[in-house]
């Protein structure tokens, strides 16, 4: 169909030039020649896509008869020509007739058409995404919702025959469509007649390049352990996964629903919903897939934390420690907590039981009494800036005090530099 597309229109320059060189010239008008000419189809109910096609169709035949022709009340010549011409690149409809008519120097050419029998009445689209999961695919069908409509503007009301004829003319109108409401997919179309007006849209949704290659995943948390969070890694992983193959552009648009996909992947799993667990996740696109899985608990506090005391003069036995964190949050400022310290270098340990509250967004105190060494210890700390901080610790019996300066080098490992009136040390902290 396409090729006779073609043909037709091949044939529809030489016949016009050819008319053009039989047509008689007439004499100049003191009104004039044609130097501007429009035209209007009419035919039933032609689909408004199909219906400018042939408009413009019919413009081109137009300007090419009737432009430069000396003004005059009839063209039976251009006007046969016109019929001619057009009727023979119509499939679908029969030129009833064409009319020009000038009004000064513009000419309005009129066509009637009529249509065949057995024009299209329904139009039902078949969608089916391509290499997409199932989580992935209903992203794009949502933004395919609409995507009816595109076929029903250029099928309803359109003769099956012709329908072939319309290929380029929806093609251009669902590219058009899918640039702006899927612009990471293109799309592919076979159209299918069943019968009693029905026309089948078998519809077919591809990526477009760049598309996710890898995907990295890091999992932190600053209530529970992180190594807790290792039996979780490999679900949270296979659901990272699902966004390979996806176009980096499509999951950039719907990062949200993305971010909340693989939170609930680790928040819904029955453990992390004993505990309460909350995770937020950051996705960073690319073909490279960045994501970083934050999880948190807002009613229990578990950490596993280790330091390495370098350069302090006395109590060596004590320089290595093991502290773990078991709170209880009251409220969203204040929790109960206790804190076991093991001493692994002179295998002795130590026990503590404390409260802290938050004084503003960035900092906190906090009171402990050491059940073992029967003394109470107070302290404060407060955020700096995202990764140094400043602390104050104050033990009641020997009233020593003891201040630090802390800088976090990633997610596990920070450092210290701390001091009281009697010494000065570098701390090494890790976050288990």
């Amino acid at each position: 169909m396409k090729t006779r597309c073609r043909n037709g229109r091949i044939l529809l320059v030489l016949l016009a030039a050819l008319m053009i060189g039989l047509l008689p010239a007439a004499p100049a008008s003191a009104f004039g020649r044609i130097t501007q000419v429009t035209a209007e189809v009419q035919g039933g109910q032609i689909p408004p896509l199909v219906a400018q096609r042939m408009r413009d169709s019919v413009q081109v035949i137009a300007e090419q008869v009737v432009m430069g022709r000396p003004i005059a009340d009839r063209y039976p010549q251009e006007e046969q020509l016109i019929h001619e011409v057009f009727d023979k690149v119509l499939v679908g409809y029969t030129v009833q007739s064409v009319s020009i008519h000038a009004d000064g120097e513009a000419a309005a050419v009129s066509v009637a058409l009529l249509p065949w029998d057995d024009t299209v009445s329904r139009v039902a689209v078949d969608t089916r995404i391509e290499g997409m999961p199932p989580e992935v695919e209903a992203l794009v069908r949502q933004d395919l919702q609409s995507v009816e409509t595109v076929f029903d503007d250029a099928l309803l009301g359109l003769p099956v025959a012709a329908t072939d004829w319309t290929n380029g003319v929806l093609k251009h109108h669902l590219n058009d469509w899918l640039a702006a409401h899927l612009p990471e997919f293109r799309a592919d179309f076979d159209l299918e007649p069943a019968g009693d007006g029905v026309m089948h849209v078998h519809l077919t949704v591809f990526p477009r390049l760049p598309v996710v290659r890898t995907t990295d995943l890091s999992m932190r948390s600053d209530t529970v352990p992180n190594f807790t969070l290792l039996s979780h890694r490999e679900r949270v992983q296979q659901t990272a996964d699902l966004l390979v193959g996806v176009p980096v552009a499509f999951v950039e648009r719907h990062k949200e629903a993305f971010e909340s996909l693989i939170a609930h992947s680790l928040d819904d799993l029955p453990d992390s919903r004993q505990i309460r667990l909350q995770s937020q996740v950051t996705i960073d696109s690319g073909e490279r897939l960045h994501i970083m899985c934050r999880s948190n608990t807002r009613y229990f506090r578990l950490r596993l934390t280790g330091w390495l005391d370098i350069g302090r003069k006395d109590n060596s036995d004590h320089d290595l420690m093991f502290r773990l964190h078991g709170g209880h949050m009251l409220s969203s400022r204040d929790e109960l907590f206790a804190l076991l310290d093991v001493y692994p270098q002179d295998v002795d340990w130590d026990w503590q039981l404390g409260v802290r509250h938050a004084l503003s967004s960035r900092g906190d105190g906090e009171l402990r009494y050491d059940m073992r060494g029967k003394r109470f210890l107070f302290g404060v700390r407060q955020q700096l800036y995202p990764r140094w901080w400043i602390r104050y610790e104050y033990r009641c019996l020997g009233r020593i005090g003891e201040t630090a300066v802390g800088y976090k080098l990633h997610d596990f490992l920070s450092l210290e530099l701390a001091r009281d009136r009697q010494d000065d040390w570098l701390r090494l902290i890790g976050n288990f």
